[in-house]
């Protein structure tokens, strides 16, 4: 499966935005604090984007954000558009819904990177099952737990003393005793806190 494997720092830098792609160690160790401007040669005068380059700066930051490379962001945007609705907020819907955005979102991760990681090496269960396909869309009452056999490494075990000192987003319910996570209902636009542009995509797409 493809994923992107350069530096994250450098598309922070490219987005002129700190995206958070690295938990914790954006907070500690940010790139965009010890350099300014985006990665590649110096230009002392920089002309102003187009139109056209704002729509896909805003694409490309919404790819960067949930890790996702552009042939799958591009049949998201495709589902997106056949469902009844504003494009752009069911986009965000869509995005949100993902499986490592929900295993991130539950504290299970300190940043989607590594929920997807957790993920792929099957150690999520959805509703009893092993699901190890990132991009899942999870629906109302699926519940998140992890395997049996994942309970019994360090990470987990390191998990179950910080994951009480987490908090979760209010359309997902988290059990800190027994770390099983639900989707207690579907996201809406207005509650999720992702900064999207979903007019820009829509309209970089349209073209």
């Amino acid at each position: 499966m493809a994923r992107y494997g350069e530096a994250f720092c450098r598309l922070c830098r490219r987005t002129g935005d700190k995206l958070m792609l690295k938990g914790s160690r954006c907070i500690t160790k940010c790139a965009m604090e010890r350099r300014e401007g985006p990665p590649g040669p110096k230009i002392s005068r920089r002309r102003r984007p187009s139109e056209r380059g704002i729509q896909l700066r805003e694409k490309q930051r919404a790819r960067f954000v949930y890790g996702i490379m552009e042939g799958q962001f591009r049949r998201l945007f495709a589902q997106a558009e056949r469902q009844a609705g504003i494009t752009g907020d069911n986009l965000a819907v869509l995005l949100e819904r993902r499986l490592d955005n929900v295993v991130y979102r539950l504290g299970f991760a300190e940043s989607r990177a590594q929920a997807r990681q957790l993920v792929q090496h099957g150690h999520i269960l959805v509703n009893g099952h092993k699901t190890d396909i990132p991009s899942y869309t999870t629906k109302e009452g699926d519940t998140i737990t992890w395997r049996p056999e994942s309970a019994k490494n360090d990470y987990y075990k390191q998990l179950v003393e910080v994951i009480g000192s987490r908090t979760v987003v209010n359309w997902l319910s988290l059990d800190k005793e027994t770390t099983t996570g639900r989707v207690v209902s579907l996201p809406t636009p207005d509650i999720i806190d992702t900064r999207i542009d979903g007019k820009a995509i829509v309209e970089f797409y349209s073209r």
